[in-house]
């Protein structure tokens, strides 16, 4: 039970930083992880299927996620579309996209061949089924080891920016659409590589895999910011996948006891639109309660310096 909670929680957990980069460091709404997380998968179970290594499959569907996040920030650059239209564009033409990548199949079974699972569970053959969830624990690591390393470049840091203050990098010479639309493949491409993961983690990949995949990557997102707190953008990449954990637990205990209050597999969405709700509700009311705790605290301070004189 615990190692498929922490296996899905890592899988998922790229994903969430996929829709990290583009919600929270952009600022950049986008439904395009609908499209490309799917099409990840779709790429990766082609490839495979046509006798691919897993390194080769894996980084096939990251570059096919990321071709869609740049579709859509092209889209939003040189046309003037917004954001979400975009990336809703981009979504439902990625839906016959991937049936031609899967040769106009709706569904690629990996049954017969799946080596991306086969090298998870030689990695520590004696754990069991933990040596899955080590090896996309450490998969998941270096994501977040590589894009902490890129944020602390000049392109990252500019691009962290972005979101904040695109007048600070008109300044320092970056031109903010191509910074904008190379975040969005990159945010595309994480959702790709997620896709790819999940397909050989689930056995099969599916034309219908990016339905919701926007909202539960959001309420890991925001799990994770309920948990703690922070400014520094490793302990940000790291709680998004701590997030995603607590999200995916939250997801099996919903399946697993919901029958106690009458909830069935179908209620699940709700759960997630909820939880959303209920993490910016609590983010929200924690802020208030910060500011007003600061403003008490200028408050008593001043009157104890008018108490002095």
């Amino acid at each position: 039970m615990i190692e498929a909670i922490l296996v899905e929680g890592f899988v998922y957990g790229i994903l969430a930083l996929g829709i990290f980069i583009s919600f929270r460091i952009l600022d950049f709404p986008d439904l395009t992880a609908e499209g490309s997380f799917p099409l990840g998968a779709a790429t990766a179970a082609a490839l495979i299927a046509a006798g691919a290594s897993p390194l080769v499959a894996m980084l096939g569907g990251f570059v096919a996620g990321g071709l869609a996040g740049a579709a859509t920030g092209g889209i939003y650059a040189a046309l003037k579309v917004p954001s979400l239209l975009a990336g809703i564009v981009v979504m439902t033409g990625m839906w016959s996209v991937n049936l031609r990548v899967m040769g106009g199949k709706a569904n690629m079974p990996l049954i017969a061949r799946n080596p991306v699972m086969d090298a998870a569970y030689g990695v520590l053959p004696a754990a069991g089924e933990w040596s899955a969830a080590l090896f996309f624990g450490i998969v998941a690591a270096a994501v977040i080891g590589g894009l902490a390393l890129f944020f602390s470049t000049e392109a990252g840091i500019a691009m962290g920016a972005l979101g904040d203050n695109e007048a600070v990098v008109v300044a320092s010479g970056t031109n903010p659409r191509s910074l904008r639309t190379a975040g969005v493949a990159l945010s595309g491409a994480l959702c790709g590589l997620s896709g790819g993961l999940a397909a050989s983690y689930q056995g099969f990949a599916d034309v219908n895999f990016g339905s919701g995949v926007v909202a539960a990557g959001l309420a890991s997102v925001m799990v994770g910011e309920f948990l703690f707190r922070s400014n520094r953008i490793g302990i940000q990449l790291i709680r998004v996948v701590i997030g995603s954990i607590g999200f995916r637990t939250i997801m099996f205990l919903g399946r697993r006891y919901g029958y106690v209050i009458g909830m069935g597999p179908n209620d699940l969405r709700m759960v997630t639109a909820l939880l959303v709700v209920g993490a910016v509700a609590a983010g929200r009311l924690r802020t208030t309660g910060s500011a007003r705790r600061g403003l008490a605290a200028a408050i008593h301070a001043s009157v104890r310096r008018g108490g002095g004189r």
